[in-house]
């Protein structure tokens, strides 16, 4: 049995064309499958929608949220209800071609545990473009894991894969990156990755630049290291200009500058201290999250379980 999972968020012009493009792409799979929509605190008509496909066909199941809870955690709720013996992870708005799934089917049925979607382009602004391309390269560089590069949440997972990311506890979750510490044997699907089908863009940057911390902090302690390396830079450099004041003073007749030297000195100093704080404070308020022990979503509904 397999399992799809698509978080919805105000996606009441998009529902339509994708249950028409992914009942098309399952269509010749042998094995049943279930569709699991998460709505995600939907303003809209999406969720009078998602009611009216289950009604026609049994196999959409839903799960309506409380309230917006986000993207990685409406995909966490998903994988908590999943019966397939392999799961699929897409988004709803069609930049994730359902038509790829037979292919993804066709590798785990070759043995692969993961197969994860790698893309090769996006058409979407160029500021945007840049902003995935260095996120993806920086994370990859800082990570104590090697998390691949330009592969998103779209990814089909065996039922053991999915165990593990279910035993972990963590709220500020970052789905490819836990994907990618479970292991197994996985593989890569290359794919061009379609513009937004209708609708404005439901990921705001706020949400973009949080996920993008999330996945730096929770699976590097390189920014605390550097941290580290800037204040022993900072501490050498203090050092080496009280030696020169004090041989300038004993041994030359050289005026000392002052008031520019000092004050830069402080800035750069004080820069630094603010800097290492707010990467503290990063690691702080997640380990204030995790002690808290809150449920990491609350159910509305769930229709078709």
């Amino acid at each position: 049995m397999y399992t799809v999972i698509i978080p919805i968020y105000n996606e009441e012009q998009i529902l339509p064309e994708l249950r028409t493009r992914l009942m098309a792409a399952i269509t010749g799979v042998e094995e049943p499958f279930e569709i699991i929509l998460i709505d995600d605190g939907s303003r809209d008509a999406s969720y009078a929608l998602m009611t009216a496909m289950h009604m026609e066909d049994p196999r959409i199941k839903i799960i309506r949220l409380s309230r917006n809870f986000g993207h990685q955690i409406a995909i966490s709720a998903g994988l908590d209800e999943a019966k397939g013996d392999a799961v699929v992870l897409m988004d709803g708005d069609l930049q994730d071609p359902p038509e790829v799934l037979p292919e993804m089917i066709r590798l785990w049925k070759e043995g692969f545990h993961v197969v994860y979607t790698v893309k090769r382009s996006r058409r979407e602004n160029p500021l945007k473009r840049l902003a995935f391309r260095s996120f993806y390269r920086i994370l990859h560089a800082l990570s104590t894991i090697q998390i691949p590069m330009d592969a998103g949440n779209f990814s089909l997972m065996d039922r053991r894969v999915v165990d593990v990311l279910r035993a972990m506890p963590e709220r500020n979750r970052y789905i490819s990156g836990l994907r990618a510490w479970a292991g197994f044997q996985q593989t890569a699907i290359h794919y061009d990755r379609d513009p937004r089908f209708a609708g404005k863009p439901q990921m705001s940057l706020r949400r973009l630049i949080q996920l993008a911390l999330d996945g730096i902090f929770s699976f590097s302690n390189v920014p605390l290291r550097l941290a580290v390396y800037f204040g022993l830079i900072a501490a050498a450099a203090s050092f080496a200009g009280g030696f020169y004041v004090i041989y300038a003073k004993l041994f030359t007749n050289q005026a000392i500058l002052g008031w520019a030297s000092t004050i830069l000195s402080i800035l750069f100093v004080g820069g630094m201290i603010l800097v290492t704080l707010g990467v503290i404070g990063e690691y702080i308020s997640r380990i204030y999250e995790e002690v808290k022990k809150r449920p990491l979503y609350v159910i509305r509904d769930k229709i078709g379980f």
